[in-house]
């Protein structure tokens, strides 16, 4: 029987931290299932196709590869078509790692979420409570919304709109010792490599600020959590 928390992963250009996630979850004990979601047009594709083959029989790990959307794009797709099988939906980095605690994160995500429509997030060990850079939520927000992240961006500021959308309608949860790992250059802990030069070029982040501060400003946010406060009512 699947699990009903699914943690999303869109990655490209890192085929390994595959290996790198599948082990945190074994470390953490963790049970929920993951995807993740590859671009036919990944220049290291064999090898994500080789770690799919080698784990063809760990039950909790599944693979999509298709058209490149980016990373919202490619979310919001895999969490609209989960959103009918999975209770809860969760997005990590391929850069995030959970990590060891008495109680599993994933358990203490399925507790967090089990009163009804709700975000919770824990520590990145990079931006705690400013940010959700993981996130999860119950799925009937993506229902409710037709999406998990804003479209109109591409790569950055949907933590902040996860944070927002939790505020806004009242029903989310910051777990400080809930630590799962943000391994990023901000923090020294990665290199910088192609997928962080792109995200986080001049031109990515001045577009994606501007679609932020357009959805925040501009009447999208309002008219989403007009959304989400009927979903957390009608609970």
């Amino acid at each position: 029987m699947a699990d009903d928390l699914l943690v999303i992963i869109p990655t490209r250009g890192r085929p390994q931290a595959v290996p790198e996630i599948v082990q945190a979850w074994d470390d953490t004990g963790a049970t929920a299932d993951v995807l993740f979601a590859v671009d036919n047009d990944d220049p290291e594709l064999a090898a994500y196709k080789k770690h799919a083959a080698d784990l063809n029989g760990d039950g909790r790990v599944r693979f999509t590869f298709g058209k490149r959307r980016r990373l919202v794009g490619t979310l919001n797709q895999q969490a609209v078509k989960a959103a009918k099988s999975y209770r809860f939906l969760a997005f990590l980095g391929d850069d995030h790692r959970p990590r060891p605690a008495a109680t599993p994160w994933d358990e203490r995500i399925r507790v967090c979420l089990s009163g009804g429509p709700g975000i919770v997030y824990g520590n990145d060990l990079l931006q705690g409570e400013k940010m959700a850079t993981a996130v999860a939520m119950t799925s009937d927000i993506v229902t409710t919304l037709d999406y998990m992240a804003p479209p109109a961006m591409v790569h950055l500021c949907a933590d902040l709109v996860w944070v927002e959308w939790g505020r806004g309608m009242g029903r989310i949860t910051y777990l400080d010792d809930m630590i799962i790992e943000h391994l990023h250059p901000a923090a020294g802990k990665a290199d910088v490599d192609q997928g962080y030069e792109e995200a986080n070029s001049e031109q990515q982040v001045s577009a994606d600020s501007a679609a932020y501060y357009e959805y925040r400003d501009g009447g999208g946010l309002e008219a989403d959590l007009v959304k989400l406060r009927a979903l957390v009512e009608e609970a």
